[in-house]
C-alpha cells in the first residue's frame, strides 16, 4: 500500500475515539483475517485493483465527512469512519477466504497475448452473503452498531437494489449520506 493512502486511513482510524478498543480489534481482525488492506473494490468496475476496497473506503470516509459537515453536522465523526469503512468489509472475504479472487487467462487468452476479461471474480468457495450482510456479519462479534449505523451498512446501495426496496422512504440520515458518498466515490472520484 502506498505511503499516502496508509496515512489516509490511520488519520481515519484515529476519528473513532468512544468505540477505540472495540474498533481496534475489529481492525486487527480485517487487515491479519481477511483481504481488506489487499482487496480489489470490485470485480471489473471501480478499483478493480489490489487494494481498491481499502482505497474506496478511505475516499468514501473523507467524502462523508465532508457531505455531513454540511448536511447534517448532527451525526458524529466516529459512526461515519464505521459506516464508511464496514460498508464494503464484506467484499474482503472471512478466514476461510477472499470475496474476490484474481482471474487467470484462458489457454485462448494467453496464446493470444491477452489477459483475463475481467481481472477478479467471485469466490464460489465462500458461503453465499450480501456485501452488507457479510460486513455485519464480521463487524458485529467485535463492535457495538447503533440501529442508524446498521442500517446505513444494510442498505448503503440504496432503493435500487431489489433487496433494499423495504427501506425505500424510511432510510435515516446516516444511511441517505453513505449511499450519496459511495456513489460519489463509485462515479466522480474513482472514474478511470
Amino acid at each position: 500500500m502506498d505511503k499516502q493512502l496508509q496515512n489516509r486511513y490511520e488519520a481515519l482510524k484515529a476519528k473513532v475515539k468512544d468505540r477505540a478498543g472495540d474498533f481496534a480489534a475489529l481492525m486487527e481482525f480485517l487487515e491479519t483475517q481477511t483481504a481488506w488492506l489487499t482487496a480489489p473494490a470490485s470485480t471489473r468496475f471501480h478499483l478493480s485493483r489490489e487494494n481498491g476496497l481499502l482505497e474506496h473506503s478511505v475516499n468514501v470516509a473523507e467524502t462523508l465527512l465532508r457531505i455531513k459537515d454540511t448536511l447534517y453536522p448532527l451525526i458524529d465523526d466516529e459512526s461515519c469512519v464505521i459506516v464508511a469503512f464496514l460498508h464494503d468489509a464484506g467484499k474482503a472475504g472471512t478466514p476461510e477466504g477472499a470475496q474476490y479472487l484474481k482471474n487467470q487467462p484462458t489457454d485462448r487468452q494467453r496464446q493470444a497475448g491477452f489477459g483475463p476479461t475481467y481481472p477478479y471474480s467471485f469466490n464460489k468457495d465462500l458461503t453465499y452473503l450480501s456485501v452488507p450482510i457479510r460486513s455485519l456479519y464480521l463487524a458485529l462479534p467485535y463492535i457495538y452498531l447503533s440501529q442508524e449505523e446498521a442500517q446505513a451498512i444494510a442498505y448503503h446501495d440504496g432503493q435500487y437494489v431489489e433487496d433494499n426496496r423495504s427501506a425505500a422512504k424510511n432510510e435515516c440520515p446516516l444511511t441517505l449520506l453513505l449511499q450519496y458518498a459511495d456513489n460519489w466515490c463509485c462515479f466522480v472520484v474513482e472514474a478511470e
